[in-house]
């Protein structure tokens, strides 16, 4: 038997999504030790699967659904790798279509458990296309990989235009630059009880209407954030001002999606940041991906400010949900084989 581990990732928005500009996307993430998906594989005759009883995230109606894309990220491993076939167990999951990368994780891990199980190299960069993934963000498989802050170089705009190419018809965007997170970084993560955020076609419709209407100048303002602000911060390690400057392209991102989920922030998400933008302990807080998942930027001093910020937030906004301090990711997935 073969396990594969991953933990999710925080993505704080695109470099570029207008046209105008000679590279589309470019994503700025990081990876985090938790929540985690655990993914259990081992040799058999054709596919079959199971999600382990509390392994379908948050919502109580996800397990049908998980079990369908398990599967088909388990067809899909088999096919690619050439074997005969796989039992595949799901033993944790992350929250479906929350803003931390439960799609892209849930697929590397099933890919990386069945080649462990069956003694073959998953080459996770190379055939994540072919599950559906790295389309136009390359934090998750970057993260999957090697953990800690990634920022990656997007993709060729004559190539993508308003629409990705089928899967399989694409690379995963190179990395661009990655910095181990300094250890005495911490993450918020605030998740309200609200709908899920945008996934499968629905995402594609609202990314290629975000993209057809992309103020080119957005993109400008956050080349220079990324490279005067963000890019410094996390190499000297200042937490303060990597948060501010994570938040801002957030907010500047936000002017681009604004149409799609209902503001710069979708709802209950912008009560929330607002909470958290002033609260003692948060140096920078945000929606991750298209939420409703909120992250917010502090440190191992300001863990129990941190934490109460994000009760207080979610009060203030009439919502129920989790709330959470985690550490950022160190390495990439664990992968073990018995």
């Amino acid at each position: 038997m073969a396990r594969a581990s991953a933990g999710a990732r925080i993505h704080f928005g695109f470099c570029n999504l207008s046209l105008s500009h000679e590279r589309l996307y470019g994503a700025l993430g990081l990876g985090l030790r938790e929540p985690r998906v655990v993914v259990d594989a081992e040799p058999a005759e054709g596919v079959s699967v199971a999600v382990a009883d509390g392994a379908d995230g948050l919502r109580s109606d996800a397990g049908e659904e998980t079990t369908a894309d398990l599967r088909a990220h388990a067809t899909t491993a088999v096919d690619c790798l050439g074997v005969d076939g796989a039992r595949v167990v799901l033993r944790e999951s992350l929250p479906r279509h929350a803003g931390l990368g439960s799609g892209t994780q849930l697929a590397a891990a099933t890919l990386a458990a069945v080649a462990a199980a069956h003694g073959e190299p998953a080459r996770v960069r190379e055939r994540a296309p072919l599950f559906g993934r790295g389309g136009r963000s390359g934090v998750g498989v970057a993260t999957f990989e090697d953990g800690g802050f990634v920022l990656d170089a997007g993709h060729p705009t004559a190539r993508f235009t308003t629409d990705r190419p089928d899967d399989g018809e694409w690379t995963v965007p190179p990395v661009a630059a990655r910095h181990a997170v300094p250890d005495d970084w911490r993450f918020l993560l605030v998740r309200p009880d609200a709908d899920p955020g945008r996934s499968g076609d629905g995402e594609d419709d609202a990314m290629r209407a975000a993209v057809e209407r992309a103020e080119p100048g957005l993109a400008d303002r956050i080349g220079g954030i990324v490279t005067r602000r963000v890019l410094p911060a996390v190499a000297t390690g200042n937490a303060e001002r990597f948060g501010a400057a994570v938040a801002e392209i957030g907010r500047l991102n936000g002017a681009w999606y604004a149409d799609e989920q209902g503001g710069v922030y979708r709802p209950p998400v912008g009560d929330v940041v607002a909470s958290l933008s002033g609260a003692a302990g948060v140096f920078g807080a945000g929606q991750s991906s298209w939420g409703p998942a909120v992250y917010g930027v502090t440190d191992a001093d300001h863990v129990a400010a941190a934490a109460d910020a994000g009760e207080r937030a979610l009060d203030e906004a009439g919502v129920e949900g989790t709330v959470s301090v985690v550490e950022a990711a160190t390495r990439g997935a664990r992968v073990t084989r018995e």
